[in-house]
């Protein structure tokens, strides 16, 4: 009979290595199994031998638990990407093919944040309390550094790139505050970017094919020879910057309120990234849908049926999840239940309610009850 793995959730974490961050992860993997399959047994120690390892465990355990955890955090970070580690998604972005960068940001770059719920979280759960507020930093920088750089951007795809830098870092803050509004707002999050970043990838592939350049200033009046493709571009952009009514508003929304709860000053601070991301839409929309029709730009055809079959179901779910998210969250709130109950994080303690005094019974703290039983 073939033994069985010592410690399983090792052998499900060598699935999730990654190109990027591949060598660090997968050395915190070796090194678990090398340190956490190899504890002293009573058949192989004196008894003298094994309670001076149980005395000096928990300390060996934590500091190597630490370890471990950066080494796999590392590793989905820079898979993400997080802020410093992000450095490869723009120049990745502008020099590949839209359908490239579209599965590359819109879903591979998932397997980062979605590793460190399910196996950074689980596995070092103490490791993941004592670094979160570090974390929180880097995420909240994330945030503004990637709205402020998407609006310097002259390349369309590298702007989209720096927006999903600065969503991110909304998804890594809802992780690691660990509560269950943000927690459950960052898993819909992912869903949520990866519906709305495809649909700006996809207009800008198609703008790109018809005008072949994928620099902003070469359009202009695009709302006036292609309509239909404007008004895409538009929604598109619009449900990046969390229109309400829109499915990434939702997500957004839970990120930031479960986040108050917990870390109220970073909470704070990204929603300063919030105009930034009204500047950076709105923005690239007049320069490039606006305005007279530039130069080499009228004949520029609208969205065939082909390109309509691809883009409207995404407009479809943004608007499906903006107003009736319910099924998705469903499925979502058990799982990050049963991930923080691994952490054995408690909810952040609620603000003190004030009694009203005049309600009081003289002489007694509970409220005085009325006859028939209403207050």
């Amino acid at each position: 009979m073939k033994p069985q793995p010592f410690f399983p959730p090792v052998r499900e974490a060598r699935v999730w290595c990654v190109p990027e961050g591949a060598a660090e992860e997968l050395a915190a993997v070796l090194y678990a199994q090398v340190t956490w399959g190899h504890e002293p047994h009573h058949s192989q120690v004196s008894d003298a031998s094994l309670k001076a390892w149980e005395s000096v465990k928990p300390r060996w355990v934590a500091g190597t638990q630490k370890l471990l955890f950066l080494g796999f955090f590392f590793a989905f970070a820079v898979k993400a990407p997080l802020w410093p580690f992000h450095t490869w998604l723009p120049d990745a972005a502008a020099e590949s093919k839209p359908g490239t960068t579209i599965l590359m940001v819109g879903v591979m770059d998932k397997v980062g944040t979605f590793g460190m719920l399910r196996l950074c979280l689980p596995l070092f759960p103490e490791a993941s309390k004592f670094f979160a507020p570090v974390i929180i930093i880097l995420a909240v920088i994330g945030i503004i550094y990637g709205a402020l750089l998407a609006i310097g951007q002259s390349n369309m795809l590298r702007l989209v790139s720096y927006t999903s830098i600065s969503h991110f870092g909304f998804i890594v803050l809802g992780i690691f505050a660990f509560t269950t509004q943000s927690q459950s707002g960052s898993t819909l999050y992912m869903v949520n970017h990866g519906i709305s970043t495809a649909a700006l990838f996809l207009v800008a592939g198609f703008l790109t094919s018809r005008r072949g350049s994928r620099l902003i200033a070469d359009y202009g009046g695009v709302q006036k020879v292609a309509p239909v493709l404007s008004a895409v571009f538009l929604v598109s952009g619009l449900a990046t910057i969390s229109l309400p009514g829109l499915a990434p508003f939702v997500s957004e929304f839970l990120v930031m309120v479960g986040s108050f709860g917990r870390y109220p000053v970073a909470a704070v601070v990204a929603t300063v990234a919030l105009v930034g991301s009204a500047i950076y839409i709105l923005w690239t929309y007049q320069r490039m849908m606006g305005g007279p029709v530039a130069d080499g730009m009228s004949g520029i055809t609208d969205l065939r049926g082909r390109e309509r079959l691809v883009l409207f179901p995404l407009l479809a779910a943004l608007l499906i999840l903006g107003f009736w998210p319910r099924p998705a969250l469903d499925v979502i709130n058990p799982a990050v239940d049963r991930t923080l109950s691994s952490v054995s994080v408690s909810p952040p303690p609620l603000a003190p309610a004030h009694d009203d005094p005049a309600r009081e019974a003289p002489g007694h703290g509970a409220p005085h009850v009325e006859q028939g039983g209403h207050r």
